[in-house]
């Protein structure tokens, strides 16, 4: 049965009270769109726990632990010259390939892979072939013992998730205590480019150990979705 006139005359008194009240709170707060502006704009902190307010050498420290939690591997070494054994040094160990993948990348570049004789080298996006790849890290999260590698040119994602092995180098100077630091770093590097769309890379990819699943009987497995080993060497000294 339809309504008669006084029970819509109520209907529409009743919706236009709703619509008046949502057209109130929101001139009230400014329009949807400014509301999400401010919040974009203001990159308000969010909580950071206790192991990630550290010091430069307790952050470190708790890098190491977290990344060794989460079945990564690290080591610790002086200067970009005692990348190449270190990397040999693994591969060795594991009895894997001597072959690697490098990132395109100046700070990959300078380091001098030639001196490896037995290593053979190539250069650019993972290829389903490639063994094992080497990237170079933005920063590294002491909290969760993650690497957050930026993509780009120089640095194709592919290298962090095709080969099975993965390599990443990282200073000491770029581990921080937590995820919001390396934000603050990624945007305070970023703001001087003039192009907007060109402000922050395509993706960042924060990396916490290598590749596992537990959707079989609830049983860890590594490289169900990406590397099964993941190494990262911390670089002392002059940064690279």
């Amino acid at each position: 049965m339809s309504p008669n006139g006084s029970e819509k005359k109520t209907m529409i008194t009743a919706r236009e009270d709703i619509l008046s009240r949502i057209r109130n709170a929101i001139a009230g707060q400014g329009s949807a769109t400014g509301t999400v502006d401010k919040r974009l704009q203001a990159h308000a902190v969010n909580t950071i726990p206790a192991r990630g307010r550290c010091d430069r050498n307790a952050c470190i420290d708790a890098f190491v632990t977290e990344a060794e939690k989460v079945n990564a591997t690290v080591a610790r070494i002086t200067g970009a010259d005692a990348v190449p054994p270190e990397v040999v040094r693994y591969l060795t160990d594991n009895n894997l390939p001597l072959v690697l993948r490098l990132a395109p990348d100046p700070r990959v570049a300078v380091i001098p892979w030639a001196q490896q004789t037995l290593l053979e080298v190539s250069t650019g996006a993972a290829r389903s072939s490639d063994t094992a790849s080497v990237s170079h890290a933005f920063a590294a999260v002491a909290e969760t013992g993650t690497v957050v590698m930026v993509s780009g040119a120089e640095n194709p994602t592919t290298l962090n998730y095709l080969p099975p092995t993965h390599f990443a180098i990282i200073a000491v100077a770029d581990i921080f205590g937590s995820y919001e630091e390396v934000w603050r770093r990624l945007r305070a590097q970023r703001a001087e480019v003039a192009e907007p769309c060109d402000v922050m890379p395509r993706a960042v990819n924060w990396i916490t150990g290598p590749s596992r699943t537990a959707d079989i009987e609830q049983t860890i497995l590594l490289g169900a979705h990406g590397p099964q080993r993941l190494h990262i060497v911390i670089v002392d000294g002059k940064k690279i």
